[in-house]
């Protein structure tokens, strides 16, 4: 098929279907985030810093549930794209009991190990102290978010984005309220501080996952209450489904204790320096919010074409999303660049902090346009069956690589901290060029209906012919 004749219209449309509600949801998260950072600011730099350090072990769990998230993305596009109810409805089972094993130790370990868990991050007493208080409380919400991010992957991998949409409405407006009650000691409460930040936290993670089944109870959603069948799992579909998990949970994991090895090193840097980390993770979030509805749309627009048998209309999806999602991403990074002194002083950073985040503004702005690409192409390959390739290169290039560039740089040269910052995203580039030659050889087409193994088939003994 000529690339003339690919129906832009229609294309642009789903995309948008897709992308706008899941980007809001983000978005929505994110400006909620930068509210609770604000107020947290007024309280000090230290417990800016403290918060979001805190952060990083919430983003570590992340990691070690991800990995199920995307493997379950794969199986409920592919099975929603063959029409397959009953293979929906056990994967999401399947997929909710990984992810909340993962919430439920890291939730915890958070509550009963919280001095622990911080002396990990940063050799600072002052901060410690705080973010303790803070996980002690915050753990609590770890199976909330693991609870919603499983309904909201199933829902959009069906088709059915508003409805968590509606659940971030309800959650960040519970958040960013109850944040102003408690910790400034608002309508007769008493100031609690970082710690009323992190029962704002939990409050929110209820009463987003209550609204959102809620509404799609109201909604009659065929998949997410049929409890019964979501257990009716056999041996040869569990096989299945840790097969082409197991490269995306590798990835995800290896990757979050890189992650983890990378945000040791940021957290023994200067207070000032953990401070405006702690505000670019806001503002990254941003970024990686608009993102966000590019990776749902390449999981669902490709990963149903392949499950389907639709394997040229998937092809060609893929390739443009990648660059749609570059230029997009470029106008998001150029905006905070320009944007960057209100949105800096409304966070409270003065001084070396401001000059620090900044640079690391500037950096970002040039890597992240490459960065997501990469991410996107990643997961379009995992819709489509093909989780090892961008897993493997992502493991590789962080630990041969990445980490050991930032280590040097930060724990044995003692460089400037914009020199330890950048080498976080030298791996960059070259990622980008080996993973658009996989693009462009359509190996990473791996369907897991019979539909798309037939096209399969099919396609390979026409290249043959």
């Amino acid at each position: 098929m000529r690339s003339s004749s690919f129906p832009w219209p229609d294309f642009l449309r789903r995309l948008a279907l897709i992308a706008i509600p899941v980007a809001l949801q983000n978005l929505l998260t994110i400006t909620g985030s930068m509210v609770d950072t604000m107020m947290i600011a007024s309280l000090g730099e230290t417990s800016v810093g403290a918060v979001g350090l805190c952060a990083q072990f919430s983003s570590l769990m992340f990691s070690g549930y991800w990995g199920f998230v995307g493997g379950g993305m794969l199986f409920f596009a592919q099975y929603f794209g063959a029409g397959d109810e009953k293979g929906i409805k056990r994967s999401y089972g399947l997929t909710l009991c990984c992810m909340m094993s993962v919430g439920l130790l890291f939730g915890l370990t958070a509550i009963l190990k919280p001095e622990a868990v911080m002396r990990l991050y940063t050799d600072k007493e002052s901060i410690r102290t705080i973010g303790a208080a803070y996980l002690r409380i915050a753990g609590f919400s770890y199976p909330l978010s693991v609870l919603s991010m499983a309904m909201a992957a199933l829902l959009r991998s069906t088709e059915q984005v508003r409805l968590p949409l509606f659940g971030a409405i309800a959650g960040v407006s519970a958040n960013i309220f109850l944040n102003w009650v408690l910790i400034f000691g608002h309508l007769g409460m008493p100031a609690m501080g970082v710690r009323g930040a992190a029962l704002a936290t939990v409050f929110s993670g209820f009463i987003n996952v209550s609204t959102i089944a809620l509404l799609s109870r109201r909604a009659r959603h065929p998949y997410l209450f049929a409890v019964r069948e979501h257990f009716g799992w056999s041996r040869p579909f569990i096989r299945e489904y840790f097969i082409k998990c197991w490269p995306i949970l590798c990835n995800e994991v290896l990757i979050g204790v890189g992650n983890m090895g990378i945000n040791v090193v940021l957290g023994r840097q200067s207070e000032q320096a953990i401070a405006a980390t702690a505000v670019f993770r806001t503002l990254e979030g941003l970024v990686i919010g608009f993102f966000a509805g590019f990776s749902n749309a390449s999981s669902v627009l490709v990963g149903t074409e392949v499950g389907a048998g639709h394997l040229e209309t998937a092809r060609q999806r893929a390739v443009r999303l990648v660059y749609l999602c570059m230029g997009f991403i470029g106008l998001i990074c150029l905006l905070l660049v320009v944007l960057h002194t209100p949105i800096l002083r409304a966070m409270s950073l003065t001084g070396e902090s401001f000059r620090l985040a900044y640079g690391m503004l500037c950096i970002y702005g040039v890597v992240a346009v490459i960065r997501m690409a990469n991410w996107v192409q990643n997961d379009t390959y995992r819709a489509a069956g093909d989780a090892a390739y961008g897993t493997l290169l992502e493991i590789v290039f962080m630990f041969a690589v990445v980490l050991p560039a930032v280590w040097i740089t930060g724990m044995v040269l003692h460089t400037p901290f914009l020199l330890v910052f950048a080498c976080c995203y030298v791996d960059e580039p070259v990622r980008f060029v080996l993973m658009q030659r996989h693009l462009f050889s359509g190996k990473w087409m791996k369907p897991v209906t019979p539909e798309g193994r037939a096209a399969l088939q099919e396609m390979q003994a026409d290249r043959n012919a």
